[in-house]
């Protein structure tokens, strides 16, 4: 938005600006804020920083853990949430040994180093993806977990399990299981809401694609935005979740991105398409390849699903994750791919058939994940693909132009599945990374610390959680 310090300043004072906010990502890929006001912004925070803790956004230990944090006062955009005025902007964090440095483990900084290892290849010069975001938009949440107690309520309006409720404002019109996709009015009760998030993302500069009800009765819904570049991008993937989350609170309801909050409704994906260019000619078209792909982009492929299981630690990085990748749903567990088929981790839209969206998607990805650390990854095993000529056809990849859950059981066997659960990806990150530290991108501090917070914050925390279930299944042996 801005360039230098004046026009902020002269922005600010034309549009009665009083605070100035910064946001800031944490390892784990929520946005933390510190704000000023907007009279103390000067060179000075451009230059010194912004001191703040960097154990308590998961970067550093205790002991040593002073870092600063320097706006990009290029993606400063107005808060819509704020009451007073004010002017937010996105901050890139720094470590101060030896001086103030950019800190090699900053998510945003991360994709900027995979964005320039691909223009130094000489492969691509841009890499355009564009994400689908699932999510549920609820009336009601309540949880506990104590060692007496353990409870989830959840509750939407529309859900089909309200059909008999005799309230005032009950008036029909349920969404049946499983049955929300593209659901009309008066069933879809969030169109308007969900309009409403759409503008306000269009004001802020997150062009949207389309929205709609997607298939979960109890208020699943979809929101897919225009392409983009990618550190870009995922700067934007903050912000559509900021917008989605904060407007869903003012008007009453409450929205997540979590994978699997219902159990037997479908779950939410975060399906990543993308693709590449050089000098603005697209490199993944070939009218005569399989499904009008060229060579680079199956390579490109070979190299996500030869990946792909030490992808999923950073593209689905929650335990919840797993509960979404199981067979009989939407969700892909296949690393196989395919044209036009929903249950594979590849597939390729049968409708993009021109060579400047000739595309694939990258289906298993769910929101939970740090956006700049998930489309790092897949930009750097793409890439690996390529620079390896990794073929995903001599690789036994497929393509698998069938719907992969009514093989057999012997021809399922053939195909090689996701992990299971979060520790099968974290060991799978452990023992498969050195394409992600190609031209120093990822490094082996970040990736250590990663899987061993994720190890102990997530997996160990969950492994050992009573769950109610049990006490069905077990109470009474």
């Amino acid at each position: 938005m801005f360039k230098n310090v004046a026009e902020v300043k002269e922005y600010c004072s034309s549009n009665g600006i009083r605070i100035i906010d910064f946001k800031i990502t944490d390892l784990a890929g929520r946005w933390h804020h510190l704000s000023i006001p907007a009279v103390r912004f000067s060179e000075k925070v451009l230059e010194e920083g912004i001191g703040f803790d960097g154990s308590s956004y998961g970067f550093l230990t205790v002991e040593k853990s002073d870092m600063i944090f320097i706006p990009d006062i290029s993606t400063a955009f107005i808060d819509p949430f704020c009451k007073e005025p004010t002017l937010s902007m996105i901050g890139d964090i720094y470590t101060l040994e030896g001086g103030i440095k950019r800190y090699q483990g900053d998510p945003r900084f991360i994709a900027e180093k995979a964005e320039s290892f691909m223009k130094e290849s000489g492969i691509a010069d841009e890499n355009r993806i564009g994400p689908e975001f699932e999510f549920y938009i609820f009336d009601q949440i309540a949880y506990e977990n104590k060692p007496q107690h353990q409870e989830v309520t959840i509750n939407a309006v529309q859900a089909e399990w309200n059909t008999n409720d005799k309230s005032d404002n009950m008036l029909g019109y349920k969404v049946g299981h499983k049955g929300g996709y593209h659901a009309a009015l008066p069933y879809d009760v969030t169109n308007d809401l969900r309009s409403k998030m759409c503008l306000m993302l269009e004001e802020l500069g997150v062009m949207v694609k389309y929205h709609h009800h997607e298939v979960g009765g109890p208020g699943q819904v979809e929101i897919e935005v225009e392409f983009g570049n990618m550190k870009e991008m995922a700067d934007k993937t903050y912000l559509l979740k900021y917008v989605v989350k904060n407007m869903a609170i003012q008007n009453g309801k409450t929205a997540t991105f979590m994978p699997k909050p219902l159990y037997g409704e479908a779950g939410n994906g975060m399906h990543v398409h993308m693709m590449l260019f050089k000098e603005g000619m697209p490199l993944f078209y070939d009218r005569d390849g399989y499904s009008g792909l060229s060579q680079t982009a199956l390579y490109y492929i070979g190299g996500l699903l030869k990946h792909a299981p030490a992808l999923l630690a950073f593209t689905n990085p929650s335990t919840n994750s797993y509960k979404r990748l199981v067979p009989g749903y939407e969700a892909p567990v296949s690393i196989c791919f395919a044209t036009s088929n929903r249950s594979s981790v590849i597939r390729i839209p049968g409708y993009a058939n021109k060579p400047e969206n000739k595309r694939f998607e990258f289906r298993s990805s769910d929101a939970t994940c740090n956006p700049y650390l998930a489309y790092s990854a897949m930009l750097m095993a793409g890439l690996d693909g390529i620079i390896n000529r990794i073929d995903p056809m001599a690789e036994g990849f497929g393509p698998y132009d069938l719907n992969i859950f009514d093989l057999s059981e012997e021809e399922k066997k053939k195909i090689k599945g996701l992990p299971k659960n979060l520790e099968e990806a974290l060991n799978a990150l452990k023992e498969d990374h050195e394409f992600l530290l190609r031209g120093n991108v990822f490094t082996e501090h970040l990736i250590h610390t990663w899987i061993k917070s994720k190890y102990e914050k997530d997996f160990k925390k969950i492994s050992i959680l009573p769950h109610p279930a049990e006490f069905e299944l077990y109470y009474d042996l």
